[in-house]
């Protein structure tokens, strides 16, 4: 799951997100769910990629509730100055994101405490790194 601030949402932008989201994972994935925007076919047939295109009613729940916390955040202060501080912001919030969120309704107890000290342990050497 990744975020790109973009003033518009045509087949150049779309092209733009779909770039980095394959150069960030390295490989091509086997499905891809958006939402009904065109410009994604669009910019899926430029590129020439054969993932199967999910963009049906509720495939995107998911993908649609992931900003919520990015909102919020965003409500908190009064909004961004520049795309370009948002897009900072979500590039940064996105990997700690990414490394503490556990689908916690998926998990048993003992699970999730496994999953948040694997993932503090990470922090923490991230943390000592810098």
């Amino acid at each position: 799951m990744d975020f790109l601030v973009q003033k518009r949402r045509n087949a150049r932008v779309a092209r733009k997100l779909m770039k980095k989201l394959l150069k960030k994972q390295g490989f091509a994935p086997s499905s891809i769910v958006t939402d009904r925007l065109r410009s994604y076919q669009k910019a899926f047939v430029d590129l020439g990629l054969s993932a199967r295109h999910d963009r049906g009613l509720r495939a995107n729940n998911r993908a649609e509730n992931s900003h919520q916390p990015v909102r919020r955040q965003e409500r908190r202060q009064q909004g961004f100055k520049s795309p370009s501080s948002a897009q900072r912001f979500l590039s940064v919030h996105a990997a700690t994101y990414n490394t503490f969120n556990c689908q916690r309704h998926f998990l048993s107890r003992s699970s999730h405490k496994i999953l948040r000290s694997e993932a503090f342990t990470l922090w923490k050497t991230a943390c000592q790194a810098v």
